[in-house]
């Protein structure tokens, strides 16, 4: 119905916000600083929270100035910028995945076990053939 569709693309309209991407830094940063002093390393997590803020003060700053960090940060995106992000999720996927393939066999000849390695090859694998199965559904 047209209303859900509606509904759906105002849901969806706050991650082109310009807050979006420092509101999403600051959770991050809030959970690096919490994993690390649940590690009990509290000054490396304020280290790591600083870092993920400081990346989206770059991004609330900065995205007023540059097309690419608007274009990252959200507020910038358009049909180009959904292309742009499609190849640059398959490219840093398949960069991901071969440094599993390569870290597993590697793994496995140095005496490991090849973890964490060939769970994340399994993971990445299932899930490139649930996404060629989605694709291929209609509508």
């Amino acid at each position: 119905p047209e209303g859900v569709s509606a509904r759906m693309n105002c849901d969806l309209d706050w991650t082109r916000s310009r807050w979006w991407m420092p509101v999403f830094s600051l959770l991050l940063g809030a959970l690096v600083f919490a994993a690390f002093a649940v590690g009990g390393d509290v000054g490396e997590g304020v280290f790591g929270f600083a870092v993920v803020a400081g990346a989206g003060l770059l991004f609330l700053v900065g995205g007023m100035r540059s097309e690419t960090l608007a274009g990252l940060g959200g507020p910038g995106r358009d049909e180009r910028w959904a292309f742009r992000d499609l190849r640059a999720t398959a490219f840093s996927g398949l960069v991901v995945l071969l440094a599993a393939i390569g870290g597993w066999p590697y793994e496995i000849a140095i005496g490991y076990d090849g973890s964490p390695y060939g769970q994340l090859t399994a993971i990445g694998g299932i899930a490139y053939i649930v996404g060629v199965v989605v694709a291929r559904r209609p509508g």
